[in-house]
């Protein structure tokens, strides 16, 4: 399952990642397979770019959507100011393409967090 795949692939990252999972079960195969490519695009922009010690996925689900963040404390920057990669907007179709959408929360000093969300039942 999703959770599973993030799990092995959080032990192969560069940087300590914790995965906190919530009421997680099983979805469509292009559900999980979206939050499973968008959450490791987050940990590759992490390993580059964040400068952090740890990083945080979290999964959940709640009233119908499967939610994920990845969550640094690494420099963090201004999105205002940053043109938007080729990374986070791939996250941002990926997601749009089942429904979701993609959330960037982040300030210089403060870390980044990379938030998605999709409409879902469980399979």
């Amino acid at each position: 399952g999703l959770v599973a795949a993030l799990e092995a692939q959080s032990r192969k990252a560069s940087v300590p990642v914790s995965v906190e999972a919530d009421a997680v079960g099983r979805y469509p195969a292009d559900v999980e397979a979206t939050v499973y490519f968008c959450t490791l695009e987050a940990l590759q922009n992490v390993a580059k770019y964040a400068g952090a010690d740890r990083t945080v996925i979290r999964l959940s689900q709640s009233n119908g959507s499967l939610s994920f963040e990845v969550v640094d404390e690494g420099r963090g920057f201004d999105p205002d100011a940053v043109a938007t990669g080729s990374g986070l907007q791939g996250m941002a179709d990926r997601l749009a393409a089942v429904g979701g959408s993609l959330e960037i929360r982040s300030a210089p000093g403060s870390g980044t967090t990379v938030a998605g969300r999709v409409p879902v039942t469980a399979a």
